[in-house]
C-alpha cells in the first residue's frame, strides 16, 4: 500500500470517527474549484456520500474558471452541491466602506463565506469542515473567524505540496491541479504572489525548520534561502495566535484552557 494510499484510509477514517462520534451524520465543505476544498470535498465524499453538502459561494471577483472547475468537480465525483453567493453581502459593504483595501476585502470575504457556511450546517445539522493545509497554518496565511475556522480539518498536518500529490492520487480534476493557487479574494490574487515563494520552496524549508526540527544555521546549511527562512519564522510566531483559542484571563481554580481541560470528544 503506498504513502496516499494509506493517508487517503487514514483521512477517511478520521472524519467518520470524529463526525460520528458528536451524534451528527452529515458535513458541509465550501467549495471554492481550488485545490484543499476540492480534496477535503473528494475525502469527504468517500466518509458520508450523500450526507456531504458542497456550498459553492462566489463573489463578484470570482474567476470563471474557479467556477467551472467546481461544477466539474462535483459533476465528476456526484457531490451534492448548491451556491450562495456571498456578492450582495460584498457589494453592500463596499459601498459602505468606498476605501476598503485588499487586504480587508479578502478578510471580509472569507469571513462572509464562513457565516454563510455556518448557517448552512445549523440549516443542516452538519459539521464544517476545514480547508487549510499545513503550509497555510504555520505562515498564518488565513483569516481569523473566516477560512481558518471549522469543526474538523482533515488535510491541516498536510503540506500544500502534499496536498497536490493526495490531489493525484484521488484523481481530482485535472484543471484545479494544474492552475496556480488563488483564493479568489480579489482580482489577479495569487497565493504564491501574496507570499513571495513557491509553495514548493516554502515547504522544503519548513519539513527542515518545523518537523525535523533544525535551528535556523542548519536549516540554511541544508541549502535553504536565508531571507526567505526569516520570512517563514517570523510569520510562524508573530501568527500562532490564529492557530489557538482566544486566551482567558485567569480569575478562578478552574480556568477554560488553562485547568479545566477534557479532551475535545469527553462524554458523560
Amino acid at each position: 500500500m503506498g504513502k496516499y494510499s494509506q493517508i487517503t484510509d487514514y483521512l477517511v477514517n478520521f472524519l467518520d470517527t470524529e463526525v460520528r462520534k458528536t451524534g451528527i451524520k452529515k458535513v458541509v465543505v465550501g467549495l471554492s474549484g481550488g485545490l484543499d476544498s476540492a480534496v477535503v470535498a473528494v475525502l469527504a465524499h468517500r466518509a458520508f456520500g450523500d450526507d456531504l453538502l458542497c456550498v459553492k459561494m462566489p463573489s463578484q471577483y470570482s474567476s470563471q474558471s474557479s467556477l467551472d472547475d467546481a461544477d466539474a468537480l462535483c459533476t465528476e465525483f456526484g457531490l451534492r452541491s448548491e451556491t450562495a453567493s456571498i456578492e450582495p453581502m460584498l457589494r453592500a459593504y463596499e459601498q459602505m466602506n468606498p476605501h476598503l483595501n485588499n487586504l480587508r476585502k479578502g478578510n471580509f470575504s472569507s469571513r462572509m463565506r464562513m457565516s454563510t457556511l455556518f448557517d448552512v450546517s445549523a440549516r443542516e445539522g452538519a459539521l464544517v469542515l476545514g480547508t487549510s493545509n499545513k503550509s497555510e497554518l504555520m505562515l498564518g496565511y488565513g483569516t481569523l473567524y473566516g477560512d481558518l475556522s471549522s469543526a474538523i480539518n482533515p488535510i491541516g498536518d498536510l503540506y500544500k505540496s502534499e496536498v497536490y500529490e493526495l490531489a493525484r492520487y484521488l484523481g481530482v480534476t485535472k484543471s484545479i491541479i494544474e492552475k496556480p493557487p488563488s483564493a479568489d479574494l480579489w482580482a489577479g490574487q495569487s497565493d504564491e504572489a501574496d507570499l513571495g515563494y513557491t509553495y514548493e520552496q516554502l515547504d522544503s524549508a519548513m519539513k527542515l525548520y518545523v518537523d525535523q526540527r533544525l535551528t535556523k544555521e542548519e536549516t540554511i546549511a541544508k541549502g535553504v534561502d536565508a531571507q526567505m527562512l526569516d520570512m517563514i519564522v517570523k510569520r510562524i510566531f508573530a501568527n500562532h495566535f490564529k492557530r489557538k483559542m482566544p486566551v482567558i484571563a485567569k480569575l478562578t481554580s478552574r480556568t477554560l484552557n488553562h485547568d479545566f481541560n477534557y479532551p475535545r470528544d469527553i462524554t458523560l
